[in-house]
């Protein structure tokens, strides 16, 4: 029987041209082959449109498959009439199909139909033969017209079935290899049957089957969004084997890898070290060489060094080992002239011979080979080469130039710079408190007037003033307290001026001092420090020790000044730290877990840029974690980039976010020097505590970004991710202890002073990490750290106040219920509720542990209906689905505006800076009502595991202890001694800031 069937996906086309008049298309796509045809969904005014779309094609005569073609006709939809208008074609050879394994996306450019179509634009297939026997053909559209192509399809419309969308039945694939984002688990399923009926049923029969993969929701009710941003569960196989279900299953009974959590990706490693005694070409005897490292259309070439026989370059290329269609590996060896580069000598390697590595294996010794001659005679001068198989997970691999055809379009060596993976650390951030007590001995020049001074500190760019003080005696007390940021290793000096405000605009210095601030003594806690006095420099006298002055400067100031190290320093948005930990490394606290973050893939990106007239994205990701940041390697030219790189962080708290974020790599243009930003594309943030430990959760996330239109999905980023708790008890007993360390709560900071210091932070961060090689830039920085989250936005206040309502529906519900009661809409209910009105007075004692009693099975019933997954963002939660562009606008706008007058301009920026205040405030009072509503939704499995065993003992013990004892014990501790209290907060209150909000979930 014959079981062999085409397969082809439809999944996008780009930059289509517009029929309706009005700048957009309604597309579709029709599809022929072998007498059948098949035809997609339509797009309302889409020019961009994703369709991810699976059709199978019976085929009658396999052994005539290389003389049948597949034809992809692009239509417009024209609603009104009924009628579709030609809008491209794409044409390919039954020669070119390939097996599934093969088989990716790949973008035909549309044809014209004749000459004068007006066609532009690519679409997006996948095409592979299949013999898989569960996989049924699709079910063909009824008879139409072939050539009509522009009036009426059929009679009856309402017989014409249509392919479901892809949100599902594109994940229904034979056995789909681990790249793809969407992949089925367990048993080989059954397509989609396209009547009415059948559709139903097999509705029916998914309900009955797990082999689906599900498209996950991020909250019920009024929270849910459209199915193209939801998560999806996928089901990939990785180095340890298959993910089914959170657990990896091991294909057999190898031992798995250390990269379990990304796909093994084999890759041919050439290490190019150095040649000695190469011969010269030239008459005069002089030979700039270089290597040239070719397998098949693949090369990778060295930079060439001048006048010299023995060069020594020591760089490593890497070849993707399943695009390589040869069989030989060729390192020539040339010489760099003007013209035409002359040909030194060649070493042929067969890749049949070529030894495999495995990690944790030492690394493979180089050898000198002798070069020959185009003939294949052995030449003068030897070249030392190491070439092995290995994996991502080799050693090699980060500093490996990876040899692509896409390279061709970059230049190498601007390209191997911006384009390699790399680990970054972010420098230890120190709060510096400077205490300006007073100032003696004062020398001004006006003897005319008493100067009103004032106290001017400075780190780097940062600057704080004193109140002005006049000084009638030549001192003055002020007694304040400034704050700064400053990152080891320092680098600036905290620099003190003495200046007399003398009018308007108007200040002359009275001297200055210079402190390294390698000399200022730190502290972990809030002892009290020494202060000392300063001899100030005189205001023309720069940098220079005072003890080198021929002259004396009286004028002396009195500092307190220390590294407060018990703090940690802000460098994120509180709602999404990733590091809780202070400064001082003694204050820290053993790791209770591991995170564990493979980056599998990106699918549907969008193109972000024009490369030599075509649409292109250069992805790669950046994660986040702590001080520990991660960049993938940027994937040049490709709308599904592969990366399979695996990360690990320390996990030292579990209310801690991973932040994962994929940027377009604008530095490996030719014209790299003109300084363009990296684009983003999308973020994405998952809290730790929301992970079960152990699992492995394997979805594949929509990238969501807002632009000044509304919000757009970018693509989808896929990911595997598991966290490894070291100690279940340590976790638990971090519920109890504070968020934050003791200074915070000791020796509190102003939420203005926090804002401005985290901004200054963010500055210091993205300075220190801009200037590593490749440079991690500023708007990456930003982008990551949320460093604009503050400032006002409309559709931000909208969603928080939104939020707040969301969180008193449960009263609003009570209420309303209560309502019903009383007016007894339902006899059966009230009658039950008198009973247990009577009783409850009856026995007072019942209540309290009714209550518990009752929030414990209610924790237990919501535990069977606990989300699987990690959340994600909400354009609903957001309230970006429904913001109108003025709005948009707004929140688009810079700050300060650059929309109105000087006079509007001042009042304007006024009003937001007070609404961003304002909707902080809002959002953190949304946060505490969500956070109880997570004691029992199981948002955080272990917090709401704690509070039920509370519950449940709460509930024996209040019923074993009489009430009125229970009232005078907590009215007594409401109102106990001061001397009773602890500066630090109660154990309650520290579990109830840990729990989860929907903050999360905001875009």
């Amino acid at each position: 029987m014959n079981n062999l069937k085409l397969g082809v996906e439809v999944a996008s086309a780009h930059d289509l041209t517009a029929k309706d008049g009005q700048g957009t298309a309604s597309p579709y796509v029709e599809l022929h082959f072998d007498h059948q045809k098949f035809r997609t969904t339509v797009k309302e005014k889409d020019l961009n449109p994703y369709w991810n779309e699976t059709f199978y094609f019976t085929i009658s005569d396999p052994k005539n498959l290389a003389n049948l073609t597949l034809d992809a006709y692009v239509y417009n939809n024209a609603k009104g009439n009924n009628v579709k208008s030609f809008m491209g074609k794409v044409h390919i050879n039954g020669t070119s199909f390939v097996p599934y394994s093969d088989a990716v996306v790949f973008h035909y450019p549309l044809e014209k139909r004749s000459i004068f179509s007006r066609v532009k634009g690519e679409l997006g297939l996948k095409v592979f033969v299949t013999d898989n026997p569960s996989i049924r053909s699709s079910n063909p559209l009824p008879q139409m017209d072939t050539n009509s192509h522009g009036r009426n399809e059929s009679k009856d419309s309402r017989r014409t079935f249509h392919h479901l969308p892809n949100s599902n039945s594109n994940l229904h694939q034979p056995q789909l290899p681990a790249q793809q984002p969407y992949i089925a688990t367990g048993s080989q399923p059954q397509p989609y049957a396209y009547g009415l009926e059948d559709t139903r049923s097999q509705h029916q029969n998914q309900n009955q089957s797990q082999s689906q993969p599900r498209v996950v929701r991020m909250y019920s009710g009024s929270s849910s969004q459209p199915l193209e941003y939801s998560l999806k569960e996928t089901s990939p196989f990785l180095g340890g084997g298959q993910v089914i279900g959170g657990r990896v299953v091991s294909r057999d009974n190898r031992r798995a890898s250390t990269y379990d959590l990304v796909e093994q990706m084999q890759f041919l490693f050439v290490r190019v070290v150095k040649a000695q005694d190469l011969p010269s070409m030239d008459v005069t005897g002089s030979l700039d060489p270089y290597v040239e490292v070719r397998v098949g259309n693949y090369k990778g070439v060295t930079q060439h060094f001048s006048k010299t026989s023995n060069p020594e370059w020591n760089v490593v290329f890497a070849f993707s080992r399943e695009r390589m269609q040869a069989t030989i590996l060729d390192v020539v060896v040339k010489d760099k002239d003007m013209l035409k580069d002359d040909f030194v000598g060649i070493v042929r390697v067969n890749l049949h011979d070529i030894p495999t590595r495995v990690p944790p294996d030492s690394p493979l010794a180089p050898e000198w080979y002798r070069i020959e001659d185009k003939k294949g005679e052995k030449r003068k001068g030897e070249l030392m080469l190491a070439v092995w198989m290995g994996t991502q997970a080799d050693e090699a691999f980060p500093d490996a130039f990876l040899a692509d055809a896409a390279m061709s379009n970059v230049d190498g060596s601007v390209s191997s710079m911006y384009t390699r993976s790399k680990v970054y650390h972010s420098p230890r951030l120190w709060y510096v408190r400077v205490n300006v007590i007073e100032v003696q001995d004062l020398v001004w020049g006006e003897k005319t007037r008493f100067p009103d001074v004032y106290v001017k500190a400075q780190i780097n760019n940062q600057v704080l003033r004193t109140r002005p003080v006049q000084a009638r005696t030549g001192n003055a007390l002020w007694n304040e307290d400034m704050m700064f940021v400053a990152a080891e290793p320092f680098e600036d000096h905290l620099i003190l001026t003495i200046e007399d405000r003398m009018g308007p605009n108007k200040d002359e210095t009275l001297g200055k001092v210079f402190i390294p601030l390698n000399a200022v003594e730190r502290r972990a806690d809030d002892r009290f420090i020494q202060p000392r006095w300063f001899n100030l420099q005189h205001p023309g006298d720069h940098d220079v020790d005072e003890k080198m002055k021929d002259h004396k400067f009286a004028t002396r100031l009195h500092l307190r000044i220390c590294l407060d190290g018990g703090y940690h320093v802000l460098d994120e948005s509180t709602q999404y730290s990733s590091d809780l930990r202070p400064t001082a490394k003694q204050l820290w606290k053993p790791s209770i877990g591991i995170l564990e973050l493979g980056i599998l893939n990106a699918s549907a990106l969008h193109p972000m840029k024009t490369r030599e007239s075509k649409g292109t994205t250069d992805a790669y990701c950046v994660a986040k974690y702590g001080h520990k940041w991660v960049r993938t390697r940027t994937v040049i030219d490709s709308f599904v980039p592969k990366f399979n790189e695996q990360y690990t962080w320390e996990v030292y708290d579990p209310s801690t976010v991973l932040t994962v974020g994929v940027f377009d790599n604008s530095q490996v243009e030719n014209d790299s020097g003109n300084n363009h930003k990296d684009v983003r594309i999308g973020k994405i943030r998952i809290r730790i505590s929301t992970l079960e430990t152990g699992r492995v959760y394997t979805h594949s996330y929509p990238l969501l970004l807002l632009h000044p239109s509304g919000v757009k999905k970018m693509g989808e980023l896929h990911l595997a991710i598991r966290f490894s708790s070291t100690s279940m008890v340590n976790m638990m007993y971090m519920y109890s202890s504070p968020l934050l360390p003791k200074m915070h709560y000791v020796r509190p900071l102003t939420v203005v002073q926090l804002e401005m210091l985290r901004h200054q932070a963010v500055s210091i961060v993205a300075a220190r990490l801009s200037r590593a090689e490749p440079p991690l830039r500023r708007e990456i920085v930003e982008y990551m750290t949320d460093a604009n989250s503050h400032l006002w936005s409309m559709r931000r206040s909208k969603a928080n106040f939104f939020r707040l309502m969301s969180v008193f529906n449960g009263v609003f519900a009570v209420s309303k219920w209560f309502g019903e009661v009383c007016l007894w809409k339902n006899p059966i209910t009230t009658v039950l509720v008198h009973i247990l009105f009577v009783m409850l007075v009856s026995f007072p004692e019942l209540i309290l542990p009714t209550v518990f009693l009752y929030m414990f099975l209610i924790g237990l019933w919501n535990y069977w209906f606990r989300a699987q997954y990690p959340p994600h963002m909400n354009t609903r939660i957001s309230y970006a689905d429904a913001v109108n562009p003025d709005e948009l606008d707004e929140e688009f706008d810079t700050f300060p505006t650059s929309r109105n007058p000087d006079l509007v301009r001042h009042r304007y920026d006024r009003l937001r800076s007070v609404a961003g205040r304002i909707q902080s405030v809002i959002g953190d009072i949304a946060s505490q009502g969500e956070r109880l509503q997570g004691l029992l939704s199981w948002r955080d499995p272990r917090a709401t595991l704690i509070f039920m065993v509370f519950c449940l003992i709460a509930a024996f013990v209040l019923y074993a202890t009489p009430f009125q004892v229970l009232v005078i014990v907590a009215g007594f501790y409401v109102m106990r001694h001061p001397r009773f209290r602890h500066r630090l907060p109660s154990a309650a209150l520290n579990f109830f800031r840990r729990l989860p909000a929907r903050t999360d979930s905001m875009l």
